[in-house]
């Protein structure tokens, strides 16, 4: 088996146990949000039997009685999808890393020098990072996130991005592709941690809005925006498998301090790309499309560390930053790849 079989052997059979983890943690999910509305329920129907008529005490006794029986079946079905979750994933983690090494052998150099080998070392990293934040605090309810977008990524990069090894052109053949790239990816696969911590922040906030606002006041344009905010909210309190999801400030916190390290390792990305173009070009800023985006980047995420820290931006305001963040992160490796011409330009390749 040549290193190139093995590599699309590995990172298929990865993209695999990915999705088979993000089905398997979706139940998980369910399962314990199910499990919490029941507990609610219960704890409800106690109050009530308890104030209510004579009756009430019997039949909260029953309830009682009734609910070790559902308690002690309920666990053993989290654990198991959960179980499932975790050694699929980890295994996946384990086969990527597999399929990233056998193209680096493949290719004679370390596998991120195109669209192609950056999207499955980014998804590696992303699926890493997971796993190490894992064993230290329970974050299951992150994972049907990060494993669905290593799922979609890695099926993106093997069916469209895919592309032959080639030798090293000549602007990469340096030392700073090892040391730029290499912090550049594991800042991309904090920030993707990051930002599915963010996502479920906002859902759990808008769905924890009791209070909505009235949407026949105010203007045209504020009008629409209520009833639009109004829909979106009604649809996040159907989503009931969201109770397992911790509190918005839990996750607030978790997705600042990954944001807040994937920060500096951008920074530093962003000064090793000068240095870099210096070396290579004669010139450390030159405007070139992939480094005004790399800017506009650490910009953004700088704004969002600074408005994080504010008392009047926490929240959903910064959230939302952090997410603008995210979304020019992908428009960098994209659209700036795809679409741009500039001396970056091979990264498209």
């Amino acid at each position: 088996m040549t290193a190139q079989e093995l590599s699309w052997l590995a990172l298929w059979g990865a993209t695999a146990l990915y999705a088979i983890a993000m089905v398997a943690s979706a139940v998980h999910l369910a399962r314990v949000a199910d499990a919490k509305v029941a507990a609610k329920a219960r704890a409800e129907h106690k109050v009530t039997a308890a104030g209510g008529a004579a009756n009430g005490s019997a039949e909260s006794t029953a309830t009682r009685a009734s609910a070790p029986t559902t308690a002690s079946a309920t666990p053993a079905l989290h654990d198991k999808a959960n179980g499932i979750a975790k050694a699929t994933t980890l295994m996946g983690a384990l086969l990527q890393g597999v399929g990233v090494v056998a193209r680096g052998v493949e290719a004679g150099h370390v596998p991120w020098s195109t669209m192609y080998e950056y999207t499955i070392t980014g998804t590696w990293v992303a699926v890493v990072v997971f796993l190490i934040v894992q064993r230290k605090r329970d974050v299951s309810y992150l994972a049907p996130g990060v494993t669905g977008f290593a799922t979609i990524a890695l099926g993106l990069g093997m069916t469209v991005l895919y592309a032959q090894s080639t030798g090293l052109q000549p602007a990469l053949q340096s030392f700073w592709l090892i040391i730029h790239v290499s912090i550049a990816i594991i800042a991309t696969g904090i920030f993707t941690v990051g930002a599915v911590a963010t996502v479920l922040q906002l859902w759990r906030d808008y769905r924890d809005d009791s209070e909505l606002p009235v949407a026949d006041a105010g203007n045209a344009l504020t009008r629409a925006s209520r009833r639009w905010r109004n829909w979106n909210v009604r649809v996040l309190k159907s989503w009931t498998w969201l109770e397992a999801v911790p509190a918005p400030a839990k996750l607030e916190a978790l997705a600042f301090r990954l944001h807040a390290v994937g920060f500096v390792l951008w920074t530093f990305t962003v000064m090793a790309g000068a240095v870099w173009a210096e070396h290579a070009w004669g010139r450390y800023w030159g405007w070139d499309p992939k480094e005004v985006w790399s800017f506009v980047i650490w910009v953004i995420y700088a704004a969002y560390l600074h408005a994080r820290t504010t008392q009047g931006w926490a929240g959903r305001r910064s959230a939302v930053l952090a997410l603008i963040g995210f979304v020019a992160l992908i428009m960098n490796f994209t659209v700036v790849n795809l679409v741009f011409q500039g001396l970056h330009s091979y990264a498209g390749v």
